[in-house]
This record gives structure tokens, C-alpha cells and sequence, in this order.
């Protein structure tokens, strides 16, 4: 593997648990300086990371720098992370993630040129086949058109680890929260963003790379986590006649939706005290959304 070019506007954050092996392969191929937060590993990841530091500051690249906060929290550890950058922008990566070449540096020059772009997300390939991720396909799609200001179609979601932020806009509405924990963390980020009038947009030519873990969940406990953490972006961020509304629905319906409320249930007196007033904007994008019958 070349040795990575150093990006110094940026600082790519990562946020793991007991995914040792993944680091292995995703570590080298940084090319920025990294901030890795551990979540309390209880397997060779810290050992890994830092192993891959001592290399990096042998051979004079960017350097990696270990956080250990001493226990799992979740995506708002990423916070941690942001904080610790000192750089304006922070791109996001998973600890089986990664940034093409090159694409942190184009990154870089699509903020500089964008002064109102508060979050970039990349196009995202997954796997050794590189197939574009879905989502990709949703946001070029274009709903809510583009905004003349941005360099991309405008976007109301992403994928947090190929997404690149502007730190100050990240840290202004307080980053990921600790009432989601994990899974589906990107939405009341991106709500709030949009509410403060930033620009979100999609831009192709940022790639990054995602090869699953193996050491994942099952499809249908993720499924029930997300729905869990959407009911309770819903109570924090949208109408409470729609966030009731959903909650009573999936309630009738059983399954995995009932099963996702009654996870939200404990949460939802913190996620009531995270509440506020929804935004005018972000309603009339979800509106788009439910005209186009997505």
C-alpha cells in the first residue's frame, strides 16, 4: 500500500468497539490526521491503534491520536472526537470505512468554494465490488432540487461514516446526542442544521469506501434499533401530533415496530427534555418526500 498524502484541512474522526481486525485494514489508508475514540474495547483494538501510531510517526505521516473515555457512548463519541480536531472540517469514518484518495483534498476545496455547506456527503462505494450504496441513488435523485449556493443536490440525511462536516456548524447543534446512542444518529443532526439554515448537499465526486464489518448485529435487531431512534428523533424534532401519531400507529401494527416503541418508551422524558420547536424547512422537505411516495 503507497503511503497516504497528508490532507492538514482536515482530520478524519473515527469512533470504534472491538473491531480490531476492521482497523487493521482501515487505519493505513487514512490520509489525514486521525482522532480515534474507543469505546471501551475489550479486544486488541487499542493495541491496533496503537500500533498504527507509532508507525505513522515513524514514517512521518499524519499522526493518529487514541482517546479512551473509558466506556461505550455510542455515536456521541464522535463528539469527543470533533472537539479534540483542530481543524475546520472533520470527516467521518467507521472503523471499516475509509476515504478514497484524493478525496479528502477535493473535499476541502468544495467548502472552501461553498461558504454556507455545512455537511458534505460523500459518495459512498461498499465492498470489494464497490457497488454504490442506495442512499447515493436517493440523494442524486435530487427531491428537493439544488440549491444555487451548494455543490450538490441538497440532502436531508446521510451516512455518518462517509460524511465530511464543518466542525463549527457540527459543534453548534451539539453533535450527535446520547438520547439516540447509536443507529439513525445522522437525522436530528441533519434536522437541526437545516433549521439553522446550513446547507447539506450530495457531491459524487467525494468517495469513500465501506466494507460491512462481519461482526454486525442481526438485520432485524438493527431494524428495531432504528425504529426506536426514529420515534425518538420524531418526539425531539418533528409536530407531536405526528411523532404521537407514528407511535400509536407502529404500536397497533406489532412486531417490529411495537417492539421499537416499547425500546423508545424508557428514553422518551429525555428525548421530551431535548425537545424543540420543529422547523418550518425541515416539514416542508419531509412533505416533499411523502408527495414523491417515499
Amino acid at each position: 500500500m503507497s503511503a497516504p498524502t497528508a490532507s492538514p484541512d482536515v482530520t478524519v474522526v473515527v469512533a470504534t468497539r472491538d473491531r480490531a481486525d476492521d482497523l487493521r485494514a482501515s487505519l493505513p489508508r487514512h490520509e489525514a490526521p486521525v482522532v480515534l475514540v474507543d469505546n471501551g474495547s475489550t479486544d486488541a483494538s487499542v493495541e491496533v491503534v496503537r500500533a498504527e501510531a507509532q508507525r505513522r510517526e515513524r514514517s512521518g505521516l499524519p499522526p493518529l491520536r487514541l482517546l479512551q473515555p473509558g466506556r461505550n457512548l455510542g455515536a456521541t463519541a464522535r463528539n469527543l472526537g470533533v472537539r479534540a480536531a483542530r481543524t475546520e472540517l472533520v470527516a467521518f469514518a467507521d472503523d471499516d470505512s475509509w476515504w478514497a484518495p484524493g478525496a479528502l483534498a477535493r473535499a476541502v476545496e468544495v467548502f472552501a468554494a461553498h461558504p454556507r455547506l455545512a455537511l458534505l456527503a460523500g459518495r459512498t462505494l461498499v465492498g470489494p465490488a464497490e457497488e454504490l450504496d442506495p442512499i447515493c441513488a436517493d440523494m442524486a435523485s435530487a427531491p428537493w432540487g439544488r440549491s444555487p449556493d451548494l455543490p450538490g443536490p441538497d440532502v436531508l440525511g446521510f451516512l455518518a461514516c462517509t460524511a465530511v462536516v464543518r466542525r463549527e456548524a457540527f459543534l453548534a447543534v451539539g453533535g450527535f446526542d446520547d438520547v439516540v446512542f447509536f443507529a439513525g444518529e445522522e437525522e436530528r443532526v441533519t434536522y437541526d442544521l437545516v433549521a439553522a439554515g446550513w446547507g447539506l448537499a450530495y457531491v459524487e465526486d467525494v468517495v469513500a469506501h465501506h466494507h460491512p464489518s462481519p461482526s454486525r448485529g442481526s438485520a432485524a435487531s438493527r431494524r428495531e434499533l432504528l425504529g426506536r431512534n426514529e420515534l425518538l428523533t420524531a418526539w425531539m424534532r418533528r409536530p407531536l401530533p405526528v411523532a404521537a401519531a407514528r407511535s400509536a400507529r407502529w404500536l397497533a401494527e406489532g412486531g417490529e415496530h411495537r417492539r421499537s416503541v416499547l425500546a423508545a418508551a424508557p428514553r422518551l422524558p429525555r428525548a421530551l427534555r431535548a425537545r424543540r420547536q420543529p422547523s418550518a424547512e425541515v416539514e416542508r422537505r419531509l412533505r416533499v418526500l411523502v408527495e414523491r411516495g417515499a
